[in-house]
């Protein structure tokens, strides 16, 4: 094997390790960037180089961009005292897809799991209660993932949060769109629970 071959083979392997891509996924992907060299590779290289070298994790959210404070933290118009707690940064920029949540963010980490060894200190907790402290946060908002670590998660931060702030969570239940003989039994159960006046 030549070394533009073990060059290709260790690019594939690389690209098999994102989520969501496999062997054969991680394959294509990189013939059809080799096939498209000019138009896909190369700019994609140097996007990858730029982007390794500047992003950094915000130091007071946890979210991810080029600056040490990210431009939610920052914004004035998003001090409105709500601070809405998710898993991971990709929780965070769904939120910021559907648009509808204007106040700022934290990042946990990930969640509490006993089998996996998570405690408490190992997630962003303790820097959660600082700044409900340091920045006049009235609300938090938990944003959870409906697993059993996520609830748990859930539970433990209401907990330690108790008299100190409102705590609330997402309502969970039928989706918009949704038809009720494709859902489990555990989302028809929570949409009954938290079912409203009509």
């Amino acid at each position: 094997m030549n070394d533009a071959t073990r060059d290709i083979e260790a690019l594939i392997e690389l690209m098999a390790r994102l989520p969501g891509l496999g062997p054969r996924s991680a394959r294509r992907a990189v013939l059809h960037m080799i096939k498209k060299r000019a138009l896909l590779m190369i700019p994609l290289a140097d996007v990858l180089q730029n982007v390794a070298a500047s992003a950094r994790e915000c130091l007071t959210c946890g979210n991810v961009g080029t600056t040490d404070i990210c431009d939610i933290c920052t914004s004035e118009k998003r001090a409105t005292g709500e601070l809405c707690v998710v898993e991971d940064v990709a929780d965070l920029w769904a939120m910021e897809r559907a648009g509808a949540f204007k106040g700022r963010y934290h990042v946990l980490g990930g969640t509490l799991s006993a089998l996996d060894g998570v405690g408490p200190e190992d997630l962003s907790i303790p820097r959660l209660r600082d700044r409900i402290a340091d920045e006049n946060i009235t609300e938090v908002i938990l944003a959870l993932n409906a697993t059993v670590d996520g609830q748990t998660t859930a539970h433990y931060i209401a907990d330690a949060l108790e008299g100190r702030v409102t705590v609330t969570t997402l309502a969970q239940g039928v989706p918009i769109g949704g038809e009720l003989d494709y859902l489990d039994d555990g989302t028809i159960s929570a949409a009954l629970r938290a079912r409203k006046s009509f």
